[in-house]
């Protein structure tokens, strides 16, 4: 029962993972060629990484269970053991310096916004994150001023200049179809008028609101996911437990009888 619950666990993340990989691999290769080859911009990049992460112990866990390697199980369990202690350190260095970790959201985001129109997947997922939490910008809809194409400087050659991406516009009822240039040159405007034809409200203010809100589901699936580790990492250990006591059950075996 051990050792199939234990197979079970790892093959359903270990196939989820293996999706990751595919997506991202497609996601890489179907776009042209990009300067966003870094982690915290490109999406598919980040499918990759986590996806190939997981693949990996999760396929150790797989093999270690289905074939009873006691060498295998050892390493998924450590690995296991090592990525529970850092989610237990980055939750309290994130709780004790969240103003840090805002900082360091703000780079990020800041940095995205800056690379909207290099890379396709990220530009829609900006997109998706602005039509979701109705939203615009890191902490402001000038925000877009980051962006070459949308910088509000006179001597910006862009047709773009002064707007903001059609995903900060505010939705018209009814709207059949969608009018991409909504936003054009609401960046001159001062946040009064802006705000009955776009959102002016920072999108990291709203994921944080949204988060605080929604504290008590973020916190169960965070420490369902927790428990799931730690009841998979035991199993782990009980099957190398009971592999090494057959072990040396047999070997006593044949110290006693050396025919057998």
């Amino acid at each position: 029962l051990i050792k199939f619950t234990l197979f079970v666990s790892c093959y359903l993340f270990w196939v989820a993972s293996g999706l990751m990989v595919a997506v991202g691999i497609y996601a890489k290769l179907s776009k042209e060629a990009s300067v966003l080859d870094s982690l915290l911009a490109d999406p598919s990049l980040i499918l990759l990484t986590v996806g190939i992460l997981i693949f990996g112990i999760t396929f150790v866990g797989c093999t270690g269970a289905l074939r009873d390697l006691p060498v295998l199980l050892k390493i998924f369990a450590w690995i296991l053991l090592i990525i529970l202690i850092l989610q237990i350190v980055a939750a309290v260095l994130g709780f004790l310096f969240s103003g840090r970790v805002l900082e360091k959201a703000t780079f990020v985001m800041g940095k995205a916004i800056s690379a909207y129109r290099d890379d396709l997947d990220l530009q829609n997922l900006i997109d998706y994150i602005q039509k979701k939490f109705e939203c615009c910008g890191v902490h402001s809809y000038k925000d877009w001023s980051q962006n070459i194409y949308f910088e509000c400087r006179d001597s910006n050659p862009s047709l773009e200049r002064c707007a903001v991406p059609f995903s900060c516009c505010i939705r018209v009822p009814g709207q059949s179809v969608l009018n991409t240039m909504c936003g054009y040159g609401t960046q001159n405007l001062r946040s009064w008028q802006a705000e009955s034809l776009i959102y002016t409200e920072g999108c990291l203010e709203k994921i944080v609101g949204w988060g605080q809100k929604n504290l008590l589901l973020v916190a169960g699936l965070a420490t369902g996911l927790f428990f799931l580790e730690i009841l998979v990492f035991y199993l782990a250990k009980m099957l190398i437990y009971q592999i090494d006591f057959i072990i040396q059950k047999q070997r006593s075996t044949r110290r006693k009888d050396p025919e057998k």
